[in-house]
């Protein structure tokens, strides 16, 4: 009887999972524009479009997003299946996930509400969620291929994006208000923050064991602050090369991290080792 009650609570939980996801993926159609909602670049006052700071990644950049609902789409069906219904990796990640992809419907609200402030509330939370989800997946491997790409991988670059996401929402609100950086040269201040983020780039690496994927994509928006800052409204030269360097750094850290071994367990078969390199 306790079992079959478990068994009900862990369905119930994967159809909330499939029901959230869902609901993201039409939020983000209202945020893009595409169901009559205000684009994102064009709502509060255009502060987090490709050119409202100079820490904002170029338009390019969002096309990350693509990717990562994919991945949620896939991963919303295979966790329903029945063999991903007994799975222990998915039992304690199901929840973690079901909050992320509300949360993330909940920013895009509060940006289209014209709520700056709080749209860096819900993604501060966000972000925490999705570290709570890498740190729960990281105590073990995945159980082959297809997980590594769509639960590992799908999180580990939601986790990355938002990282670059939650530093260009930060430097929105700032501007927003008429924050000066302490009267410290643009250039100076933008280097100052990307070089930081260089550095959660690197924790994240090191906290990780040096996963692929949340480096991957906390590097494809750094070196896209690299490319919006050599093509648009905000041209600096210097902003681009700190950029790229950041960008670079976060590589080179998760490989180095990766090469003395940090990450958990040895891959023993092709498609361990395929898994390794995917998650």
């Amino acid at each position: 009887m306790t079992n079959d009650l478990s068994r009900r609570r862990t369905r119930t939980t994967a159809l909330v999972v499939l029901v959230l996801v869902a609901l993201s993926i039409v939020t983000a159609f209202v945020g893009s524009g595409a169901l009559g909602g205000t684009p994102i670049q064009d709502a509060v006052d255009g502060w987090l479009s490709a050119d409202g700071t100079p820490l904002a990644p170029g338009t390019g950049a969002f096309s990350i997003w693509s990717v990562i609902y994919l991945g949620l789409s896939v991963l919303a069906v295979l966790q329903l299946l029945p063999s991903r219904l007994d799975s222990e990796r998915y039992a304690r990640t199901r929840t973690w996930i079901a909050a992320s992809a509300l949360l993330n419907a909940a920013w895009i609200w509060t940006v289209q509400g014209g709520f700056l402030a709080l749209s860096l509330v819900v993604i501060v939370i966000l972000l925490a969620v999705l570290g709570r989800t890498i740190a729960l997946l990281n105590r073990d491997r995945p159980a082959g291929l297809v997980d590594a790409v769509f639960l590992d991988g799908t999180m580990g670059l939601y986790l990355g994006w938002v990282a670059v996401a939650t530093v260009a929402n930060v430097s929105a609100l700032l501007a927003s208000h008429g924050f000066k950086a302490f009267g410290l040269p643009t250039d100076l201040a933008a280097g100052l923050v990307l070089g930081v983020a260089a550095l959660i780039g690197v924790a994240t690496a090191v906290g990780t064991g040096g996963r692929w994927t949340p480096s991957l994509a906390l590097s494809w928006g750094l070196a896209w602050i690299g490319v919006g800052r050599l093509d648009g409204g905000l041209v600096s030269t210097p902003i681009a090369i700190t950029a790229f360097c950041a960008a670079g750094v976060v590589l080179l850290a998760t490989a180095a991290v990766r090469m003395l071994g940090r990450h958990p367990g040895a891959s023993t078969s092709r498609t361990e080792a395929a898994s390794g390199v995917l998650r």
